[in-house]
C-alpha cells in the first residue's frame, strides 16, 4: 500500500470519526497513532489514551502516573524508598525507565539486580542478607516493593522462638547472624538481672523458650537448692540475696522479739526451729535447754535471772542476797558447789556448825552457835564479849580465867553452864561446905583469901 493510499484511508476514518462526535474522534485518531501495544499490567488503559496522556502535553504524563501509583507518590512525600533516594529517578519522568508501548510481554521493570543498589530502598541490605539471593524476599508475581520487611515476615519457619518473644527480632538479634544475640537489658522487664542472675544463661529460666509469664519467685527457679524443703515458705528474698544462697540477710534482732546474742548468734535456724522456720517458737530458756538443766526443773523456767547467753558456766550472776541466807564476808568468795551438794541448789544446810563442824577445835564446848562469837570475815576475828553478851558478866579473878575452865564439857547440846560459885570452886571450899555453898556471901571475885565477914 503506497503512502498515498494509507493517508486516504487515515483521512476517511478521520472524517467517519467526526461525523460520530469530536471525542471519539480523538480517540480513534490517538489509536491508530499508537505505537504498540500496552504491557499486561496496563492493558485496561489501552482503550483511552487520557488514562496516562495529555494532548501536546508530554510533561504531564509522569503526574498521570502518579494519580494511578498512589504509593509511589507517598514514598516521594515521605522521602523513602528507592524512586526518593535514587538521584537520577529523582530528577527523571517516569517513562524514562518504564516504557510502555512495547507490547503485551513487555516488563516495565527492567532491574539490574547484580548492580542494584539496595541502599537506596527502604530496605539496606546489611550483615547477612548481602549474601541472600534477590528471590528469597522478592517472590515471584509480586512487586519488589511488596517484598516483607520484618524479620518474622522471612524468617518464620528458623526461628525457635516459636513466635513467643514477638515480631522485633531485632531488638535481640543482629543481621550477621541469628546466633549472635545483643546484651538484652533485662532491666526493662520486672526482673531484672542484679548479682549472680546476670551471669546466668537465658535458659536457665526459659526453658522451651517461653519468655512471658514467668513466675518471679525464687524457689521457682531453685527449689531443688531449697535446702529448706519449703518449710520457710517461697519468699527466698526475706533471708537470701542474688548475690549467693548461704549469704543470709535476716536480721533476728529486728524481724522478731527475740535479738541473737552471745552463743544464739552461732546456733543453727533448727536447732530452734527444728522443720518449721515460720512456727512461733517460746523463748523460755528451758524450752530449748531442757536436757542442759542440772537444776531439774528445781530452780523454776527463769534461767535468765542467773545465766547468761555466752556460756551456761559464764556469767552466771545469781543474787544470793535475796535468799534466806545472804552470803557475807568470806561466805561470798566460796563456790556454790562447796555448800550446795545438788545442783537443785535446795536444803542447804544454813547453820555454820553444819559445814564447820569437822574444823571445831573446841571439839563442841560451845555447841554449834559459832556465830555466837565468830563472823564471816575470818575465824580468828572473835566478837564475843561476855559481859554483854550473856548474863553472867566476867569481872575480877574470872577475866583471866580461860573458856574451857569453865566450859569443860565437849559436844554438849547448850553451851550455858553453871553460874554459882560452889559448882567451879567446890575443890577450893576450906571450909567443907560448913558455911553453906553461897560463897558470895563473904568473898568477891578478886579473890578467894580475902572474905569479907557480914555481922
Amino acid at each position: 500500500m503506497s503512502s498515498r493510499i494509507a493517508a486516504i484511508i487515515i483521512f476517511a476514518m478521520t472524517f467517519m470519526a467526526l461525523l460520530v462526535g469530536p471525542s471519539l474522534a480523538s480517540t480513534a485518531v490517538e489509536k491508530l497513532m499508537m505505537p504498540g501495544l500496552l504491557s499486561d499490567v496496563h492493558a485496561k488503559y489501552e482503550e483511552d489514551c487520557a488514562n496516562c496522556h495529555k494532548v501536546l502535553q508530554k510533561a504531564a504524563q509522569s503526574s498521570l502516573c502518579i494519580s494511578c501509583h498512589k504509593d509511589i507518590q507517598k514514598d516521594l512525600n515521605d522521602k523513602s524508598g528507592f524512586h526518593a533516594h535514587n538521584v537520577m529517578v529523582a530528577k527523571s519522568e517516569c517513562y524514562a525507565c518504564h516504557v510502555e508501548h512495547k507490547g503485551r510481554e513487555n516488563k516495565l521493570i527492567q532491574i539490574e539486580t547484580n548492580i542494584f543498589n539496595h541502599a537506596e530502598t527502604r530496605f539496606p541490605l546489611e550483615g547477612g542478607h548481602k549474601e541472600v539471593a534477590c528471590a528469597a524476599c522478592h517472590k515471584e508475581g509480586k512487586k519488589f516493593r511488596e517484598a516483607p520487611h520484618g524479620c518474622n515476615d522471612c524468617h518464620t519457619d528458623s526461628q525457635p522462638h516459636k513466635g513467643n518473644l514477638g515480631k522485633e527480632c531485632q531488638n535481640c538479634h543482629v543481621v550477621e547472624s541469628w546466633k549472635k544475640v545483643k546484651a538484652f537489658d533485662h532491666d526493662k522487664t520486672k526482673f531484672p538481672l542484679k548479682g549472680a542472675h546476670a551471669k546466668a544463661e537465658c535458659i536457665s529460666c526459659h526453658l522451651g523458650e517461653v519468655y512471658k509469664d514467668l513466675s518471679m519467685a525464687c524457689n521457682d527457679c531453685h527449689a531443688i537448692q531449697d535446702v529448706h524443703g519449703r518449710k520457710f515458705g517461697v519468699k527466698c528474698e526475706e533471708c537470701h540475696s542474688v548475690e549467693k544462697w548461704k549469704d543470709a540477710k535476716f536480721d533476728h534482732g529486728k524481724q522478731t522479739k527475740f535479738p541473737l546474742e552471745g552463743a544464739h548468734a552461732k546456733a543453727k535456724c533448727s536447732d530452734c526451729h527444728g522443720g518449721d522456720i515460720k512456727a512461733k517458737v517460746s523463748m523460755l530458756c528451758v524450752s530449748c535447754h531442757k536436757e542442759q538443766d542440772v537444776h531439774q526443773a528445781q530452780l523454776g523456767d527463769a534461767c535468765a535471772d542467773c545465766h547468761g547467753v555466752i556460756a551456761w558456766r559464764q556469767g552466771v550472776k545469781f543474787d544470793h542476797g535475796l535468799t534466806t541466807y545472804p552470803l557475807s564476808g568470806l561466805h561470798a568468795l566460796v563456790a556454790c558447789e562447796s555448800c550446795h551438794d545438788s545442783r537443785t541448789f535446795k536444803g542447804a544446810p544454813t547453820t555454820c556448825y553444819a559445814c564447820h563442824g569437822k574444823q571445831d577445835p573446841h571439839e563442841g564446848r560451845f555447841a554449834n552457835a559459832c556465830e555466837t562469837c565468830h563472823s564471816p570475815l575470818g575465824w580468828k576475828r572473835v566478837t564475843f564479849d561476855h559481859s554483854k553478851d550473856t548474863k553472867y558478866p566476867l569481872d575480877g579473878a574470872h577475866t583471866k580465867v580461860g573458856c574451857y575452865d569453865c566450859h569443860q564439857a565437849k559436844n554438849v547440846q547448850s553451851a550455858k553452864v553453871a553460874t554459882d560459885c560452889y559448882s567451879c570452886h567446890k575443890a577450893q571450899d576450906v571450909h567443907h561446905g560448913s558455911f553453906g555453898t553461897t560463897c558470895a556471901r563473904c568473898h568477891t571475885t578478886e579473890t578467894f583469901k580475902t572474905a569479907i565477914i557480914r555481922q
